[in-house]
């Protein structure tokens, strides 16, 4: 058996099909089963129901924003270690995608109509991470996932008390990225210079914002 190297052609087919799979909504195949399954919470009334699933809208979203992320990076790499280790990064992320998409169906809701904006973005932003050198790319998984982190948090204190779906889901997703800045800073990510976490921080800002209700 043996694999066939894939030209250019190919290499852009497979990410425009990625892209438009996950930039319109469809449900990708998780490899885990959702922290959700099996959890009968107290059923929410319409106030709480429409708040938790803006709040899950946006983390579908952030999930959308990550593979493109990962997908920007993997594009350019300049080592097979690195491009395998976002990808590595990238599959769990379609597990936290799948959950978010299976959620806001539970709640009656739906992704972001901006999704697909949202996808070129971020794949053009991971790519020009990508270009500058791997140190750099990996950095900027450190820092992202930091602030996907530290947001997460901030969903768990907003979410219902009572919807402990999304709770479990949120909490995995939080232990999950942890992680995978951990494994960016021991692969050798650095810290990133001053201005761009804080614009990272706006973007993600604008981002959440606008996504929590279209």
């Amino acid at each position: 058996m043996f694999s066939r190297q894939l030209s250019l052609p190919d290499r852009i087919l497979i990410e425009v099909e990625r892209a438009a799979s996950t930039a319109f909504g469809a449900v990708p195949q998780a490899s885990r089963p959702s922290p959700a399954v099996g959890m009968v919470g107290t059923e929410l009334d319409e106030a709480a129901r429409r708040h938790a699933a803006g709040l899950m809208r946006v983390n579908h979203t952030g999930e959308v924003c990550a593979q493109a992320l990962y997908s920007g990076q993997a594009a350019v790499a300049r080592h097979a270690r690195t491009r395998a280790q976002l990808l590595e990064a990238a599959a769990e992320e379609t597990d936290h995608l799948a959950w978010c998409a299976e959620r806001l169906a539970a709640l009656h809701s739906r992704p972001s109509l901006l999704n697909p904006l949202w996808y070129a973005g971020s794949f053009a932003l991971g790519a020009v991470a990508a270009l500058v050198n791997d140190k750099v790319s990996l950095g900027f998984v450190v820092e992202t996932e930091r602030q996907v982190e530290t947001h997460l948090g901030e969903h768990l204190e907003k979410l219902p008390t009572d919807d402990t779906a999304s709770r479990a889901i949120v909490a995995q997703m939080k232990q999950d990225e942890a992680r995978h800045g951990l494994h960016a800073r021991e692969a050798g990510g650095i810290d990133l210079p001053a201005p761009v976490p804080t614009l990272m921080r706006f973007a993600s800002g604008v981002m959440k914002a606008v996504a929590y209700r279209f």
